[in-house]
């Protein structure tokens, strides 16, 4: 067995059996830890497979809260408010996407950190959508086949949940061709041509995809907090999630459960 697997075993056994051990604090804490590793994956496949220069990632974390947070309170369900969170960050992302395919490196950074300056705005100003500074409160939690999920613990289960489902699914991409053009991308663009990667429809969708990521995590986000409004979602925000893939490691599949911990210390 793969020293990575062993790795990951032991963390799954630690987050099911050691929670309900801790003070309901505690437990909003793992689940908050593991939102911004939900978060990290997708920058992680943005910036750290296919080599794109990303700072605009807390704008989709804020787009993927904020829609669900505006459908609960127009008394729509969350569950259609995560697949249109997720699927409107996937669309964004996409046009996110385009200014990579004329500017690279730090001029590409430049463009995703006034896409993430612009968004902020409008959650800071367009009261009559965001509520502006005073945000949006009393977000409900989700129910699961009648079950309610209100209780900390049981939502730190739920989230759980989706974080393996969400990183299953990663990394099952990951290790397809899709993974391989990626990373071939990242490591030599025009060799990855040559060999007949379609150079623009992979770096679109490493936007989209990372960007959909961060949209399920502002959408568990909303929920867990039941209060949002734009300060947790401001370009330093971005910095910071592009500083844990960095130290995590770039195009490393578990550098986000690693570094996501130092997210958690700096917003709670």
């Amino acid at each position: 067995m793969k020293r990575s697997t062993v790795l990951l075993l032991i963390v799954l056994a630690v987050l099911l059996a050691a929670p309900p051990f801790l003070k309901s604090y505690g437990v909003y804490l793992f689940s908050y830890w593991l939102v911004f590793v939900i978060a990290t994956m997708g920058l992680n496949l943005t910036v750290g497979y296919a080599g794109q220069k990303s700072l605009g990632h807390a704008a989709f974390f804020g787009i993927g809260a904020y829609t669900v947070a505006i459908l609960m309170k127009a008394g729509f369900s969350f569950w259609l408010g995560l697949p249109v969170a997720m699927l409107g960050c996937f669309v964004i992302g996409l046009g996110l996407g385009f200014p990579a395919l004329r500017v690279q490196t730090i001029y590409l950074a430049f463009a995703t950190l006034g896409f993430n300056t612009a968004v902020w705005l409008v959650m800071r100003n367009e009261e009559w959508l965001t509520g502006g500074t005073f945000g949006i409160n009393n977000i409900a939690r989700p129910s699961l086949f009648g079950f309610s999920l209100d209780g900390n613990l049981r939502y730190y289960y739920f989230i759980l949940g989706m974080t393996v489902l969400l990183g299953a699914l990663l990394w099952k991409l990951l290790n397809s061709p899709w993974g391989k053009a990626f990373t071939a991308l990242r490591d030599n663009p025009i060799r990855a041509e040559s060999l007949g990667v379609h150079i623009q429809a992979y770096t679109l969708l490493s936007f989209a995809i990372g960007a959909a990521y961060a949209g399920a995590a502002g959408a568990l986000f909303a929920s867990l907090v039941q209060f949002i409004e734009p300060a947790p979602f401001t370009v330093g925000a971005s910095i910071m999630m592009y500083l844990m893939v960095v130290v995590g490691g770039p195009g490393y599949f578990f550098g986000p459960l690693t570094c996501s911990s130092s997210a958690v210390r700096s917003c709670c």
